[in-house]
């Protein structure tokens, strides 16, 4: 085991366990912020796994994800708008963290990576992951209107 999958297993030790925690337990409006923040605890993960083994398809992989897990709850928010609309669910010390560290581990990933194609596309992860987490945060939290029925 080498320090990328170790902190790989600690991000994810930590992360997925407190996604795992809200996804599971309490109201429809924590569920659907826990599944937002779930796409902030993988997708660095993946990066972090992609240079402990060396597997360059695992960025492919946090690509996708970055792209898709906001927009994934941005239809929940949507679907479930009348479930949520008593609630206003608010994590924005949340997701400002997990911004930050999707930042941090983009940007260790990117000094390792070296300039290149490789590196811009781990600088288009780190972007799509942090709008995107931000803006869906934002939409959960009442800030767009249409989205959450206000």
């Amino acid at each position: 085991m080498n320090g990328w999958i170790l902190a790989a297993t600690v991000e994810l030790g930590g992360g997925g366990a407190a996604a795992l925690w809200g996804v599971t337990a309490g109201p429809p409006a924590r569920r659907v912020v826990a599944q937002n923040m779930t796409t902030s605890a993988l997708c660095p993960a993946l990066l972090l796994l992609s240079q402990g083994y060396g597997r360059p398809a695992y960025v492919d992989l946090a690509l996708l994800l970055a792209l898709l897990g906001p927009i994934g709850t941005l239809v929940f928010a949507r679907l479930l708008s009348d479930d949520l609309e008593g609630e206003r669910p608010s994590a924005w010390g949340l997701t400002w963290s997990a911004a930050a560290l999707s930042a941090a581990v983009v940007a260790v990933v990117c000094a390792a990576t070296g300039p290149g194609r490789a590196m811009a596309k781990l600088l288009v992860i780190g972007a799509l992951l942090i709008t995107g987490n931000v803006i869906a945060s934002r939409a959960l939290s009442g800030g767009f209107r249409g989205v959450r029925g206000g």
